[in-house]
């Protein structure tokens, strides 16, 4: 879980500089980074 949310936070941290830069594909592509780890982090959560 530990590792998850790291990633998660690296992937938060990497779409607001692609967003402050005006790169918009890889903003977009670490939000949907940020999702897959969102999902994973809730599915370890729910069981």
């Amino acid at each position: 879980m530990k590792n998850l949310t790291k990633q998660y936070e690296t992937a938060k941290r990497n779409s607001i500089e692609f967003m402050k830069n005006g790169q918009i594909t890889a903003y977009f592509n670490a939000l949907l980074e940020m999702k897959k780890y969102k999902q994973l982090m809730v599915a370890i959560v729910a069981n």
